[in-house]
């Protein structure tokens, strides 16, 4: 007979699981005191004169099982954090942090139950569907020269694809402060965020001072899902691939992501064909 798994602390108890949480919480306020990075800070209403990249998408998905509520309620979170990234300079050499900008996501600050995954689970939460807003800067970002220094992924398939398959644009796992989104300007001139809202739309610009010799693509191969044991995951290869703008040559092609994630809505929901054995 197999031995038993012994279960870690955090799993215990609901209180354990807090309790851990709150440990690396404390834990990150006392790595980022002790960092020599520099974090980016200041914000500047004018934009810079450039457009590396942009990114639009609708906040409220609406699909079979998805709680409408939890939907709109995450419109408004993305409205209070996102405003407080809105016009962000980042100069060369310094590392935006999601959680150093927007801060703890509270009632007080008029931040409402979102869906979010708590011990593995999805369930309602103060600040919830803020990952959305992870994703559309991850998105920005790999469309630039900018280097992403910290990155967590959660399921990339907590609802069913609403049209097209745009890679990234759910996966990107924000959780204050201690799983955290991280990019840094390893360029030579200051870049900016621009983030807005316009009805159910959030839009998203990465912005420079001067325009750079490349573009960049996101190619996935391989998508499909499969059924392993009692659970189905999507799979897939996630590319960056950089391009010259003149010549149209393919300069590099770096994997960005093996994605190997749990299906986490009705199995029934998942197209036919795209499961393979």
């Amino acid at each position: 007979m197999p031995e038993k798994k012994k279960k870690l602390f955090c799993e215990l108890h609901p209180a354990c699981y807090a309790i851990s949480v709150q440990k690396e919480i404390m834990k990150r306020h006392l790595k980022d005191l002790k960092s020599p990075e520099k974090f980016a800070k200041t914000i500047q209403k004018e934009a810079l004169p450039h457009v590396v990249s942009s990114y639009s998408t609708n906040m409220i998905k609406r699909a079979p099982g998805i709680d409408l509520k939890l939907q709109e309620n995450k419109a408004v979170n993305i409205r209070l954090a996102g405003s407080k990234m809105n016009g962000m300079i980042i100069r060369p050499g310094e590392v935006f942090s999601f959680w150093r900008t927007v801060g703890r996501t509270k009632k007080q600050k008029g931040y409402k139950e979102g869906r979010i995954i708590y011990a593995n689970k999805l369930k309602p939460g103060v600040g919830g569907g803020l990952c959305n807003l992870g994703n559309t800067l991850h998105l920005l970002v790999l469309h630039s020269p900018l280097e992403v220094t910290e990155f967590h992924s959660h399921s990339d398939a907590l609802a069913p694809d609403a049209g097209k398959r745009v890679p990234f644009s759910s996966g990107t796992s924000v959780s204050y402060n201690y799983i955290d989104y991280r990019f840094k300007n390893n360029t030579d001139q200051n870049l900016q965020l621009c983030i807005w809202c316009e009805g159910e739309m959030l839009h998203a610009e990465l912005r420079s001072e001067r325009e750079f010799p490349w573009r960049y693509e996101l190619v996935e191969e391989d998508h499909h899902f499969r059924k392993e044991k009692e659970k189905y995951y999507r799979i897939s290869r996630i590319y960056k691939v950089t391009i010259d703008k003149e010549s149209g040559e393919i300069l590099k092609k770096e994997l960005v992501l093996d994605n190997h994630s749990e299906v986490m809505y009705d199995y029934d929901l998942i197209p036919k064909d795209m499961i393979r054995e």
